[in-house]
């Protein structure tokens, strides 16, 4: 008899990218509010690791630190992938599992899923039904074959749902709980780190951002791996850094490339003022002040939206499309002209207000915590939770 006969086995929740962090520290902890709690165990990939950020994101987030780490490290996708699969299927062994909670859409998202699967396994999916309809992205492709996998779905916006009815997914499996990233900001903002400070610990005077300023992310391998691409880009934030003082959050992907490129010495430009990657509450800050961000990471756009703060996406596409409907976001291309154009109308004309959409109330981990609690008892045969006092 297996833990997972006897009832003990937890609920493995997993994180392979620092996305997924902000994304199951939430419903970790509205799991452990129950009465009876969840049990919950963490698991950490290692397909993205930053020892020395680590601590300070547990930290920020109020998060454990993971009881197992499987250390995969980098690879190419289908290395990393395979290497996710076999370190995880012996931690099942071990452990067993009630279920197996995944998030997102990285490489550790469809690896778990699918060793879950093949074990038969309930597979969780937190934030399923988000599509940019581009194969080319690895991340459409693990957000495809998780959503397929997956016995329950937790979608952030609404049209998931068309989107899951479209692929024959049952319309049962489909719940919608709104946007558990937005639990974090939510409970994190009051713990912010204000620009200004954070630029004076690094030694850069503040008053160079006194008149505002606009924040710069760039990671993604379309983006950055070709210099035909990464150049062009970077001719579009130096025109902006003229206008408006850039701080730039230097992801090691993209510092590599400026200097395998020998395009590094294009941010010595007086306009840009160049961080290494940030904390959590440090990236709250700088996003909450900035009069707007030029971004291709996904997460950015869905806190920029809950920010209210203009947000332009360097992609010609995005799998979360309410930012754009509803939200602050605005999907600008990698032309250089389109960027520094639509840089400039914000700055005339103070960018898109938006609305926080629904359900995007920090309260999203409650709603999947109370399902969840309520899916595990009628497969198994338990009474019902209640919230703990």
């Amino acid at each position: 008899m297996t833990l997972a006969d006897t009832g003990a086995a937890p609920v493995i929740c997993v994180v392979g990218a620092r996305p997924n962090y902000m994304k199951v520290a939430p419903i970790i902890r509205a799991c452990a509010a129950l009465s009876p709690p969840i049990r919950t165990l963490l698991v950490h990939t290692g397909q993205h690791y930053d020892a020395a950020m680590k601590d300070r994101l547990f930290a920020d987030l109020d998060l454990p630190a993971p009881e197992v780490n499987l250390a995969v490290g980098p690879g190419s996708h289908a290395v990393q992938t395979a290497e996710v699969m076999k370190r995880f299927e012996p931690v099942l062994d071990e452990h067993g599992a009630r279920a197996v909670l995944v998030v997102g859409d990285v490489n550790s998202t469809l690896a778990c899923a699918l060793v879950a699967a093949k074990r038969h396994v309930p597979v969780i999916h937190v934030e399923s039904g988000l599509r940019s309809n581009d194969r080319r992205m690895p991340e459409e492709l693990n957000r495809l074959l998780t959503d397929q996998l997956a016995d329950v779905l937790y979608t952030t916006e609404r049209s998931a749902h068309d989107n899951l009815a479209r692929e024959g997914i049952a319309a049962e499996r489909a719940v919608f709980v709104g946007n558990v990233m937005i639990d974090s900001l939510r409970a994190s903002l009051p713990r912010a780190v204000p620009a200004a400070e954070l630029l004076a610990a690094v030694g850069i005077d503040p008053a160079r951002i006194a008149g505002g300023y606009g924040v710069v992310t760039l990671h993604r391998p379309s983006n950055v791996d070709q210099p035909q691409t990464l150049g062009p880009i970077l001719d579009a934030l130096c025109r902006v850094s003229r206008r408006l003082p850039l701080v730039f959050a230097l992801h090691p992907r993209t510092r590599n490339s400026l200097e395998r490129f020998a395009l590094l010495d294009r941010l010595d430009a007086p306009g840009f003022l160049i961080l290494p990657p940030q904390g959590y509450l440090e990236m709250l800050g700088l996003m909450s002040g900035a009069r707007m961000v030029l971004t291709d990471s996904g997460g950015i756009q869905e806190e920029t939206t809950a920010l209210g703060v203009p947000c332009l996406t360097i992609r010609e596409n995005t799998e979360r499309p309410i930012t754009v409907e509803q939200g602050t976001n605005t999907v600008v291309g990698v032309d250089p002209q389109a960027i520094a154009d639509a840089a400039e109308g914000i700055l005339a004309g103070g960018g898109k207000a938006g609305r926080v959409p629904e359900f995007w109330d920090g309260r999203s981990a409650e709603r999947i915590a109370a399902h969840l609690h309520a899916w595990l008892a009628a497969r198994d045969g338990d009474p019902p939770a209640t919230e703990a006092r």
